[in-house]
């Protein structure tokens, strides 16, 4: 970058009066960083990023921090922080006041924490002698603190998977402040999660589109039983994280191969999938080598994060137009989501991705086997014309019964998340019941996430975070304190987020439930 382009560029940013002023320090940075070269690569992978097949998600070109790091916090609270000055804490308000102050200290590619933590197993040890009362009061303010500290839409808490007095008042809490942050996950377990405790979740998704439902029996026998989810569905193990995320895009992969179906899945797709995996290892080594982040920074020092807990994540998406695109040169009529060949085609190549990750060594990725993690990769706001991950095209969603279907298959694939969001109508509110059961029974034939929101709250889910309709509206007029309301903005106007097909929940028999 010469020098003028990047004077241009940095006033372009000071003189933005969209961005509060942590939005324009962080994109200051990244303007720094990106002026930097970009980590050594192979020619073939260049082209290949040049013409978007292959996306770095605006990483920057000199990684210094990892993507995403989920701490250790249960080792946290229990050794104190000598880095920042704090002993073990005693009671809960000293808890809650030593993980606010470690989330400040928690940096990932947002500039905001993506992971707190599981919550409420954190904090319910520190209850016992708190009333009910007391426990709501104190954990209010703390929500509200976490709102107005880490203002982004990827910060990420989970609950779960057993009911507790902490879950029921956050749940609580969540329906009162009707806030975006935090992102809320709840760990479903066939065995130990209560009806009650799902039934409190999805009434408080109606009033806020979260939590999202996570298949813990999954998680756990692929990535075992200490893993959280972040962001935006990322699921990935705690005490780690992932380095890096690059993601394939199969619509442009297909758009630059010519011959049939099998010559896509035997040369064309093994062949951009290594250019990925390229600048994945070109990346990673940049940061553990050069960078040095596991050296110096205080959160491996003190043991809250380890190398060996890391892996990094390999992104897919735009199946849905790659799928399509194959079926027209086949000459076929079939659609991806129609139940016909263009889902069997979808589920060979994903499967064929799959079996590539696993058996890719990716360096300093002990965490996932010495090998990354398959993603279905949720979108970006600049993404025009290509579907997110796995999912169906935005408003051609089949109804939910043959949606779950569809898309089920594929979650066994994608130990690092995989998002599919279903767009309930409001009959649902009468009938919560025939949610209980849909939710269960698309995690027992396979599904990793299940999301849900109604049309009717004032939440819109863009991928996996959250942005409240008003505040989109309140963005073209001047600067908005949640960061992610500016991806929001541009994934309505480039993805159409808002043209969801909405279905109805009618009655349980219209439940993938099995027959118990």
């Amino acid at each position: 970058m010469r020098m003028d382009e990047f004077v241009d560029e940095a006033r372009v940013i000071i003189t933005n009066d969209q961005l509060t002023f942590h939005q324009r320090k962080h994109y200051l940075a990244a303007l720094a960083e990106n002026a930097l070269p970009y980590p050594e690569i192979s020619d073939e992978a260049a082209d290949a990023m040049s013409k978007g097949i292959v996306d770095d998600l605006f990483e920057g070109n000199a990684p210094y921090r990892p993507r995403y790091i989920l701490p250790d916090y249960e080792l946290a609270l229990r050794q104190g922080s000598e880095h920042l000055d704090l002993d073990a804490p005693t009671d809960l308000d000293e808890a809650l006041n030593f993980l606010l102050i470690l989330y400040t200290q928690v940096p990932s590619i947002t500039g905001f924490p993506v992971f707190l933590g599981d919550i409420d197993s954190l904090l319910l040890p520190y209850t016992t002698d708190v009333s009910d009362a007391d426990l709501r009061s104190k954990l209010r303010l703390f929500w509200l603190a976490l709102d107005r500290i880490l203002p982004d839409g990827f910060v990420h808490a989970n609950i779960g998977p057993d009911d507790n007095r902490v879950l029921r008042t956050i749940l609580d809490i969540e329906r009162e402040l009707l806030q975006i942050v935090p992102n809320l996950s709840l760990k479903v377990d066939p065995e130990r999660t209560s009806d009650d405790v799902l039934m409190n979740a999805i009434e408080t998704v109606f009033a806020t589109a979260k939590p999202h439902f996570v298949n813990h029996t999954m998680m756990v026998d692929d990535l075992g039983p200490n893993y959280g989810v972040v962001s935006c569905y990322n699921s990935l193990k705690q005490g780690g994280g992932a380095h890096t995320l690059v993601r394939l895009n199969l619509k442009e992969a297909v758009l630059n191969h010519s011959g049939t179906s099998d010559d896509f899945l035997d040369r064309t797709l093994p062949r951009y999938a290594g250019f990925t995996a390229d600048v994945m290892s070109a990346r990673i080594r940049f940061l553990v080598e050069e960078a040095r982040f596991f050296e110096h920074d205080f959160l491996a020092r003190e043991g809250l994060v380890r190398l060996d807990r890391f892996s990094a994540m390999f992104g897919v998406y735009g199946l849905a137009e790659a799928v399509n695109l194959l079926m027209d040169h086949r000459g076929s009529g079939s659609r991806y989501g129609d139940g016909g060949e263009a889902d069997e085609l979808s589920y060979r190549i994903i499967g064929a991705l799959s079996d590539f990750v696993e058996t890719y060594d990716m360096p300093y990725c002990e965490g996932g086997g010495g090998h990354a993690f398959l993603h279905s990769q949720s979108g970006i706001d600049s993404d025009v014309e290509v579907t997110a991950g796995t999912r169906i095209p935005i408003g051609s969603e089949p109804e939910t019964f043959q949606h779950i279907m569809t898309v089920a298959p594929h979650h066994q694939y994608f130990p690092a998340g995989v998002s599919d969001i279903f767009h309930i109508d409001e009959t649902a509110r009468d009938n919560p019941d025939a949610m209980v059961d849909m939710i269960r029974g698309a995690f027992a034939t396979g599904m990793r996430d299940f999301t849900f929101n109604l049309d009717s709250n004032d939440f819109v889910r863009i991928t996996g975070y959250l942005v409240r309709k008003s505040e989109l509206a309140r963005y073209s007029e001047g600067n908005e304190r949640h960061s992610s309301t500016v991806f929001a903005a541009g994934s309505v106007a480039n993805s159409h987020v808002t043209d969801r097909a909405v279905k109805r929940v009618l009655i349980r028999e219209h439940s993938p439930r099995p027959p118990q």
